[in-house]
């Protein structure tokens, strides 16, 4: 069995500094932020960067997990405190309005419902789906959603919703609108 040591304390720091610019590089400028920006902002070489995140992939995740693991809680508080088919629509509704609020966000989320096999083992990816799959499968034991929808199928249309939202006015006002045409498609 391989033990992992504890990163020295200049390697945190540099871990922690890396984490907090690249959030602000994102907030500014989306997921196309400047990787070698980002290590210049944090002081740090660029080797430094793909050392802690070797790919952009990994950089997004480590910035955003928090927020995603955030989503996916919130799947289960609205099961708790709704009808599974008006949870599973409630959900996807704040997941689409945090793609557009959070930049950066939409990519990472966009790579969770891909089908590449390195996607689906990350953090991001794992909470998403399983928070999905507990609503659909709720809604489909209610008799609100159809029996041969998948959960993966759900996130994608949602992404779709979001990224349609965007290009109608950049700010989401037609996400309940779009998400509305969506599920009365999905329905029992």
């Amino acid at each position: 069995m391989t033990q992992v040591r504890p990163m020295r304390a200049d390697a945190r720091r540099n871990y922690e500094r890396l984490l907090k610019v690249a959030a602000e590089a994102f907030a500014e400028h989306g997921e196309n932020a400047s990787l070698d920006d980002i290590a210049k902002r944090a002081g740090v070489g660029s080797g430094t960067l793909y050392r802690h995140f070797p790919t952009r992939q990994a950089l997004l995740e480590a910035v955003y997990v928090d927020t995603v693991e955030a989503m996916a809680a919130g799947a289960d508080e609205l099961a708790k405190e709704l009808p599974p088919g008006e949870a599973l629509v409630e959900w996807l509704y704040q997941v689409c309005i945090g793609t557009i609020q959070v930049r950066g966000l939409k990519a990472l989320l966009g790579s969770a419902v891909t089908d590449g096999s390195n996607v689906a083992l990350t953090a991001c990816g794992t909470h998403m789906k399983g928070a999905a799959a507990r609503l659909v499968e709720a809604a489909q034991r209610e008799g609100t959603l159809r029996a041969d929808i998948e959960p993966l199928e759900v996130l994608r249309l949602a992404h779709g919703v979001s990224h349609a939202a965007e290009l109608a006015d950049g700010e989401g006002k037609f996400i309940r609108r779009y998400l509305l045409l969506l599920t009365e498609g999905l329905r029992a």
